[in-house]
């Protein structure tokens, strides 16, 4: 069985660019023994091109 555990990173309203940079936040989850399975950005505006305001990141691990 596994746990699992998601990870928020929102992006700047000004620039787009997100606050925090993705390959720190899973290098630090992994030193904790989290897997990184999957990044992804659930919600999009949509203005004739999509952009999402977010990335969600996905980690598991085993049920200690």
């Amino acid at each position: 069985m596994y746990e699992y555990k998601f990870v928020k990173i929102e992006f700047k309203r000004i620039s787009g660019k997100p606050i925090e940079d993705y390959r720190e936040v899973i290098q630090s989850y992994a030193k904790e023994g989290w897997r990184f399975v999957q990044i992804f950005s659930p919600d999009f505006i949509t203005s004739g091109v999509a952009a999402g305001t977010y990335y969600e990141l996905i980690f598991e691990r085993p049920v200690q």
